[in-house]
Protein backbone atom coordinates (compact mmCIF):
# COMPACT_ATOMS: atom_id res chain seq x y z
CA UNK A 1 0.00 0.00 0.00
CA UNK A 2 1.32 3.38 -1.07
CA UNK A 3 0.75 6.30 1.46
CA UNK A 4 0.78 10.05 0.59
CA UNK A 5 1.30 12.90 2.62
CA UNK A 6 2.90 16.43 2.10
CA UNK A 7 4.98 17.51 5.17
CA UNK A 8 6.57 20.34 3.06
CA UNK A 9 3.48 22.33 1.51
CA UNK A 10 5.94 25.62 0.52
CA UNK A 11 8.46 22.71 -1.46
CA UNK A 12 5.10 20.97 -3.09
CA UNK A 13 3.77 24.24 -4.97
CA UNK A 14 7.51 25.23 -6.01
CA UNK A 15 8.12 25.37 -9.79
CA UNK A 16 11.23 27.23 -10.57
CA UNK A 17 13.36 25.64 -8.03
CA UNK A 18 12.36 21.68 -9.10
CA UNK A 19 12.83 22.43 -12.88
CA UNK A 20 16.40 22.15 -14.29
CA UNK A 21 17.27 25.75 -15.83
CA UNK A 22 14.28 26.67 -14.16
CA UNK A 23 15.80 29.99 -12.99
CA UNK A 24 15.39 30.55 -17.01
CA UNK A 25 12.23 31.75 -16.51
CA UNK A 26 9.67 34.40 -16.46
CA UNK A 27 12.81 36.12 -18.63
CA UNK A 28 12.94 33.46 -21.38
CA UNK A 29 9.50 34.59 -22.06
CA UNK A 30 10.11 38.40 -22.31
CA UNK A 31 11.36 38.67 -25.89
CA UNK A 32 9.28 36.35 -27.63
CA UNK A 33 6.80 37.96 -26.31
CA UNK A 34 7.65 41.63 -27.35
CA UNK A 35 8.77 40.82 -30.88
CA UNK A 36 5.23 38.77 -31.07
CA UNK A 37 3.81 42.31 -29.80
CA UNK A 38 5.73 44.70 -32.12
CA UNK A 39 5.05 42.55 -35.03
CA UNK A 40 1.49 42.62 -34.82
CA UNK A 41 1.37 46.39 -33.95
CA UNK A 42 3.34 47.05 -36.77
CA UNK A 43 0.54 45.71 -39.04
CA UNK A 44 -2.20 47.37 -36.94
CA UNK A 45 -3.35 43.80 -35.54
CA UNK A 46 -2.63 44.89 -31.77
CA UNK A 47 -4.85 47.43 -29.64
CA UNK A 48 -2.51 47.61 -26.57
CA UNK A 49 -3.70 48.53 -23.00
CA UNK A 50 -7.24 48.92 -23.19
CA UNK A 51 -8.65 49.92 -19.86
CA UNK A 52 -10.95 47.33 -18.45
CA UNK A 53 -11.49 48.74 -14.77
CA UNK A 54 -10.22 52.23 -13.34
CA UNK A 55 -6.96 50.66 -11.84
CA UNK A 56 -3.68 50.83 -13.01
CA UNK A 57 -3.52 46.88 -13.95
CA UNK A 58 -6.92 46.86 -14.97
CA UNK A 59 -5.65 46.78 -18.53
CA UNK A 60 -5.77 44.16 -21.54
CA UNK A 61 -3.92 43.25 -24.98
CA UNK A 62 -6.30 42.46 -28.24
CA UNK A 63 -4.60 40.71 -30.44
CA UNK A 64 -6.30 40.33 -34.33
CA UNK A 65 -6.09 38.00 -37.18
CA UNK A 66 -6.78 38.91 -40.28
CA UNK A 67 -9.70 39.38 -41.71
CA UNK A 68 -13.00 38.95 -39.53
CA UNK A 69 -12.37 36.98 -36.09
CA UNK A 70 -13.80 33.83 -36.04
CA UNK A 71 -14.36 34.25 -32.51
CA UNK A 72 -12.62 35.30 -29.20
CA UNK A 73 -9.93 33.65 -26.96
CA UNK A 74 -8.80 35.32 -23.41
CA UNK A 75 -5.86 34.19 -21.93
CA UNK A 76 -5.10 34.84 -18.22
CA UNK A 77 -1.37 34.59 -17.32
CA UNK A 78 -0.53 33.22 -13.73
CA UNK A 79 2.02 33.90 -10.90
CA UNK A 80 0.16 32.80 -7.55
CA UNK A 81 -1.94 35.69 -8.25
CA UNK A 82 0.96 37.80 -7.03
CA UNK A 83 3.20 38.53 -9.76
CA UNK A 84 3.50 39.08 -13.44
CA UNK A 85 1.44 40.92 -16.04
CA UNK A 86 0.30 40.67 -19.47
CA UNK A 87 3.60 41.58 -21.50
CA UNK A 88 5.28 38.37 -20.91
CA UNK A 89 2.35 36.44 -22.51
CA UNK A 90 2.04 38.22 -26.02
CA UNK A 91 3.50 35.13 -28.07
CA UNK A 92 1.04 32.58 -27.29
CA UNK A 93 -1.47 34.54 -28.88
CA UNK A 94 0.53 33.35 -31.88
CA UNK A 95 -1.72 29.65 -32.28
CA UNK A 96 -4.91 31.33 -31.74
CA UNK A 97 -4.46 34.04 -34.03
CA UNK A 98 -3.08 32.15 -36.85
CA UNK A 99 -6.14 29.59 -36.91
CA UNK A 100 -8.57 33.16 -37.39
CA UNK A 101 -9.28 33.90 -33.59
CA UNK A 102 -8.72 37.14 -31.74
CA UNK A 103 -7.10 36.79 -28.20
CA UNK A 104 -7.09 39.10 -25.36
CA UNK A 105 -4.68 38.79 -22.34
CA UNK A 106 -5.64 40.66 -19.28
CA UNK A 107 -2.97 42.09 -15.90
CA UNK A 108 -4.62 42.19 -12.96
CA UNK A 109 -4.10 43.97 -9.55
CA UNK A 110 -2.08 41.55 -7.63
CA UNK A 111 -2.23 40.54 -3.94
CA UNK A 112 -1.90 41.68 -1.41
CA UNK A 113 -3.24 44.98 -2.40
CA UNK A 114 -6.57 42.81 -3.49
CA UNK A 115 -7.90 39.67 -2.12
CA UNK A 116 -8.39 36.66 -4.70
CA UNK A 117 -11.91 36.93 -4.54
CA UNK A 118 -11.31 40.43 -5.85
CA UNK A 119 -8.97 39.24 -8.84
CA UNK A 120 -12.24 36.74 -10.08
CA UNK A 121 -14.14 40.13 -10.27
CA UNK A 122 -11.41 41.85 -12.44
CA UNK A 123 -11.31 39.04 -14.77
CA UNK A 124 -14.98 39.20 -15.12
CA UNK A 125 -14.84 42.55 -16.07
CA UNK A 126 -11.98 41.58 -18.58
CA UNK A 127 -13.75 38.92 -19.80
CA UNK A 128 -16.76 40.56 -20.67
CA UNK A 129 -14.77 43.67 -21.85
CA UNK A 130 -12.74 41.96 -24.50
CA UNK A 131 -16.19 39.98 -24.96
CA UNK A 132 -18.10 43.71 -26.30
CA UNK A 133 -15.38 44.19 -28.75
CA UNK A 134 -15.31 40.72 -30.67
CA UNK A 135 -18.22 38.78 -31.91
CA UNK A 136 -18.69 34.89 -31.66
CA UNK A 137 -18.00 32.60 -29.76
CA UNK A 138 -15.80 33.00 -26.53
CA UNK A 139 -13.18 30.52 -25.23
CA UNK A 140 -10.91 30.96 -22.13
CA UNK A 141 -7.57 29.55 -20.93
CA UNK A 142 -5.01 30.36 -18.33
CA UNK A 143 -1.98 29.04 -17.01
CA UNK A 144 -1.54 28.22 -12.89
CA UNK A 145 -3.38 30.74 -10.77
CA UNK A 146 -4.93 32.00 -14.63
CA UNK A 147 -6.31 28.71 -14.88
CA UNK A 148 -7.96 29.05 -11.33
CA UNK A 149 -9.33 32.26 -12.71
CA UNK A 150 -11.07 31.50 -15.75
CA UNK A 151 -12.30 27.81 -14.39
CA UNK A 152 -13.89 30.17 -11.61
CA UNK A 153 -15.58 32.10 -14.77
CA UNK A 154 -17.80 28.84 -15.40
CA UNK A 155 -18.42 27.80 -11.71
CA UNK A 156 -21.18 28.89 -9.46
CA UNK A 157 -21.67 33.07 -8.67
CA UNK A 158 -19.46 33.41 -11.79
CA UNK A 159 -18.65 37.19 -12.53
CA UNK A 160 -19.56 37.05 -16.04
CA UNK A 161 -23.13 38.22 -17.15
CA UNK A 162 -25.40 35.06 -18.41
CA UNK A 163 -24.95 36.57 -22.29
CA UNK A 164 -21.83 36.37 -21.76
CA UNK A 165 -21.51 32.71 -20.07
CA UNK A 166 -23.87 31.67 -22.80
CA UNK A 167 -21.43 32.79 -25.16
CA UNK A 168 -18.61 30.49 -23.31
CA UNK A 169 -17.84 27.40 -26.05
CA UNK A 170 -14.92 26.26 -24.26
CA UNK A 171 -12.65 27.05 -20.70
CA UNK A 172 -8.81 25.36 -21.22
CA UNK A 173 -7.23 25.65 -17.55
CA UNK A 174 -3.40 24.96 -18.10
CA UNK A 175 -1.84 23.59 -14.41
CA UNK A 176 -4.32 25.21 -12.92
CA UNK A 177 -5.15 25.86 -8.75
CA UNK A 178 -8.62 24.38 -8.37
CA UNK A 179 -8.66 23.94 -4.61
CA UNK A 180 -7.33 26.59 -3.13
CA UNK A 181 -7.37 25.54 0.48
CA UNK A 182 -3.70 23.66 0.56
CA UNK A 183 -2.35 26.99 0.07
CA UNK A 184 -3.06 28.32 3.05
CA UNK A 185 -0.49 26.08 4.72
CA UNK A 186 2.46 28.02 2.50
CA UNK A 187 4.54 30.89 3.03
CA UNK A 188 3.03 32.84 0.27
CA UNK A 189 -0.14 32.96 2.06
CA UNK A 190 1.30 35.87 4.03
CA UNK A 191 0.54 37.60 0.88
CA UNK A 192 -2.54 36.07 -0.42
CA UNK A 193 -4.13 36.10 2.90
CA UNK A 194 -6.45 33.08 2.27
CA UNK A 195 -8.82 32.11 4.74
CA UNK A 196 -11.09 29.02 4.84
CA UNK A 197 -13.90 31.40 4.02
CA UNK A 198 -12.66 32.31 0.51
CA UNK A 199 -10.99 28.79 0.14
CA UNK A 200 -14.49 27.81 0.21
CA UNK A 201 -15.81 30.48 -2.04
CA UNK A 202 -13.16 31.42 -4.69
CA UNK A 203 -12.27 27.32 -5.41
CA UNK A 204 -13.89 26.37 -8.40
CA UNK A 205 -13.32 22.51 -7.17
CA UNK A 206 -15.37 23.37 -4.47
CA UNK A 207 -18.33 24.52 -6.95
CA UNK A 208 -20.58 23.64 -9.10
CA UNK A 209 -20.32 24.42 -12.80
CA UNK A 210 -22.24 26.47 -14.47
CA UNK A 211 -24.76 25.31 -17.09
CA UNK A 212 -23.39 23.35 -20.27
CA UNK A 213 -19.86 24.12 -18.61
CA UNK A 214 -17.07 22.46 -20.67
CA UNK A 215 -13.58 22.58 -19.42
CA UNK A 216 -10.24 20.92 -20.21
CA UNK A 217 -7.85 20.59 -17.79
CA UNK A 218 -4.39 20.49 -19.08
CA UNK A 219 -1.14 19.42 -17.47
CA UNK A 220 2.48 18.58 -17.80
CA UNK A 221 3.99 15.25 -17.18
CA UNK A 222 6.94 16.90 -15.37
CA UNK A 223 4.78 18.67 -13.12
CA UNK A 224 5.37 18.97 -9.38
CA UNK A 225 2.12 16.27 -7.50
CA UNK A 226 0.24 18.93 -6.32
CA UNK A 227 -0.13 19.72 -10.09
CA UNK A 228 -1.63 17.03 -11.83
CA UNK A 229 -3.17 16.35 -8.28
CA UNK A 230 -5.19 19.59 -8.56
CA UNK A 231 -5.67 19.13 -12.58
CA UNK A 232 -7.52 15.55 -12.29
CA UNK A 233 -9.40 17.11 -9.29
CA UNK A 234 -11.49 19.40 -11.13
CA UNK A 235 -12.17 16.98 -14.30
CA UNK A 236 -13.30 14.55 -12.06
CA UNK A 237 -15.39 16.16 -9.59
CA UNK A 238 -17.07 18.42 -12.19
CA UNK A 239 -17.73 15.09 -14.60
CA UNK A 240 -20.08 14.42 -11.50
CA UNK A 241 -21.96 17.87 -11.81
CA UNK A 242 -22.92 17.47 -15.20
CA UNK A 243 -20.02 19.11 -16.59
CA UNK A 244 -18.37 17.99 -19.88
CA UNK A 245 -15.06 17.79 -19.19
CA UNK A 246 -11.65 15.96 -19.86
CA UNK A 247 -8.23 15.71 -18.28
CA UNK A 248 -4.68 15.37 -20.91
CA UNK A 249 -1.37 15.16 -19.00
CA UNK A 250 1.05 16.03 -21.66
CA UNK A 251 4.38 13.87 -21.96
CA UNK A 252 7.92 16.05 -21.17
CA UNK A 253 6.59 19.38 -20.64
CA UNK A 254 6.90 21.34 -16.87
CA UNK A 255 5.39 24.20 -15.51
CA UNK A 256 6.79 26.16 -17.45
CA UNK A 257 7.16 24.76 -20.66
CA UNK A 258 3.67 23.62 -20.80
CA UNK A 259 1.92 26.77 -22.60
CA UNK A 260 4.46 26.50 -24.96
CA UNK A 261 1.95 24.42 -27.28
CA UNK A 262 -0.46 27.72 -27.74
CA UNK A 263 2.30 29.48 -29.68
CA UNK A 264 1.62 27.17 -32.06
CA UNK A 265 -1.35 26.71 -34.54
CA UNK A 266 -1.15 23.21 -35.37
CA UNK A 267 -0.12 21.96 -31.80
CA UNK A 268 -2.66 19.66 -29.76
CA UNK A 269 -3.38 22.10 -27.06
CA UNK A 270 -4.21 25.28 -29.36
CA UNK A 271 -6.11 22.72 -31.55
CA UNK A 272 -8.28 21.28 -28.08
CA UNK A 273 -9.00 24.87 -26.91
CA UNK A 274 -10.35 26.26 -30.43
CA UNK A 275 -12.16 22.78 -30.80
CA UNK A 276 -16.02 23.09 -31.46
Amino acid sequence: MLEHHINDWDNAYTNGANIPGGDRWPAAWVEPAQAFREDLAAVGRAKLDIAYGDKPRTRLDLFLPEGAPKGLVVFVHGGYWMALDKSFWSHLAAGPVANGYAMAMPSYTLCPEIRIAGIVKEIGAAVSKAAEMVDGPLMLTGHSAGGHLVSRMIAAGSPLAPKVQARIRHVVSISGLHDLRPLVNTGMNGTLRIDEAEALAESPALLRPIANARITCWVGGGERAEFLRQNALLANIWTGLGATTSAVVEPDRHHFSIIDGLADANHQLTRTLLSE
